[in-house]
């Protein structure tokens, strides 16, 4: 039988997605690149955003109306968080973020009785759902290694559904990367929903990222996301040192305003933020520092705005991701007054945006003419394109191979 599936969201769902993918053809299934002639359709669902949650429910309506014949599975964020929407659907296997490991199983359950299933469990203490991949459907390798966020941002569902924090094995993390590189993988991201929080076995983040570093054939290791607040001294000592660990940190910011963080019931200042990113740069002069930052929250006012605006050109961050704020029923800011018109959440990502563009440009320029080493992902239209250390997206118009780092002068 032939499979495809559709992943919605962050590199969480990805890593997930990937799992699921070599599970069932470790289990004889095939995958197929079209919709219309797949016998199961999995779609991994997102509901960071209302946008998000619009876009996973299109996704299902399409795919059962393109493929009426097909098995429907569908699990994720969206499904968790919106079970009465997706429970009324023509769904054959519905689940939330629980069980994901079990999909194989539960196809092959289908395939014999042809019996719905549907299960999403509202338990937040739920353990870490382990799962093992040996190979990628990218140059770049995603390894989950925690799950889970107890954080509760005022802005924010994920703690909702994806439960409290819990943590991959250690030994289980080395082993997998070991697997992953055996088979030919170069770098390596690191990836969670609060990534920062690990620990097991009496060690933590910086334990594991100095010994992955020690693994024969991995060039690159990198993280998704990390906290400030969990950026101490000893990860601070491991930039020092570590050749492995990539010159590029993504540290969500969410408001560069005191008044505004403590609104999204952020864990730090701006006073913070900024000390522990000038320490980070005496460390690593050049390093990129990428960040989040949510516009028009609840009761952000222009004046409010302006100190984003003028805290992130200050930081001079290397990129931002600017997300409209948006309203999650269920969290805080949900039931808070202070609502900001569209129009005007609009305008502030567009002014964000724009200054997001100068300062990505700024940073690339930086390094024009400059020797780097590239991770080249694809090649597109005669252009092999990668990204070095640092994040650069370079483009070569030269026959490279995919999934190989080459040393090239930045164009």
């Amino acid at each position: 039988m032939k499979f495809n599936i559709i992943t919605l969201g962050c590199k969480v769902n990805a890593y997930e997605s990937n799992y699921i993918s070599e599970s069932l053809e470790n289990n004889g299934f095939l995958f197929c690149d079209d919709l219309k002639e797949a016998d199961i359709i999995i779609i991994n669902t997102c509901t960071v955003t209302d946008t998000s949650d619009k876009k996973s429910l299109k996704t299902v309506r399409r795919a059962r109306r393109e493929n009426p014949h097909a098995i429907l599975v569908v699990c994720g964020c969206s499904s968790q968080n919106n079970k009465e929407l997706y429970a009324n659907m023509d769904i054959d296997i519905l689940l939330g973020n629980k069980n994901k490991s079990q999909i194989v199983n539960l196809i092959k359950e289908y395939i014999e009785d042809k019996k719905r299933y549907d299960f999403i469990t509202s338990d937040r203490n739920i353990p870490f759902e382990d799962m093992f991949i040996t190979k990628f459907n990218q140059v770049r390798a995603y390894i989950k290694i925690q799950d889970g966020c107890d954080n509760f941002c005022s802005y924010c569902i994920i703690p909702f559904v994806r439960g409290s924090i819990r943590f991959k094995n250690y030994k289980e993390v080395l082993k997998e990367a070991k697997a992953l590189v055996d088979k030919g993988i170069k770098e390596i991201v690191l990836t969670g929903i609060h990534t920062g929080s690990y620990h097991d076995s009496g060690k933590d983040l910086t334990d594991l990222i100095n010994d992955l570093s020690k693994i024969d054939g991995l060039k690159r290791l990198r993280l998704s996301s990390v906290e400030i607040t969990e950026l101490d001294d000893k990860f601070l000592n491991m930039l020092k040192e570590n050749k492995v660990f990539c010159d590029h940190l993504h540290v969500p910011l969410q408001s560069g305003c005191d008044e505004m963080l403590k609104i999204m019931n952020r864990k730090y200042d701006t006073t913070y933020f900024e000390d522990k990113i000038n320490k980070i740069r005496s460390i690593i002069p050049n390093i990129a520092i990428t960040t989040d930052v949510i516009v028009g929250h609840n009761y952000e006012t222009d004046e409010l705005f302006q100190k984003t605006y003028d805290f992130c050109k200050k930081i001079n961050f290397a990129k931002i991701h600017v997300f409209p704020y948006s309203k999650r029923t269920g969290t805080a800011a949900s039931r808070m007054d202070g609502e900001i018109k569209e129009n005007i959440k609009k305008e502030r990502a567009h002014k964000l945006i724009a200054l997001s563009d100068e300062l990505e440009k700024d940073y690339y320029n930086k390094f024009k003419g400059q020797e780097h080493e590239v991770l080249i992902e694809e090649i597109k239209n005669g252009k092999a394109i990668g990204h070095t250390s640092n994040y650069l997206r370079v483009e070569f118009e030269e026959n490279l191979e995919p999934g190989q780092i080459y040393t090239r002068i930045i164009p």
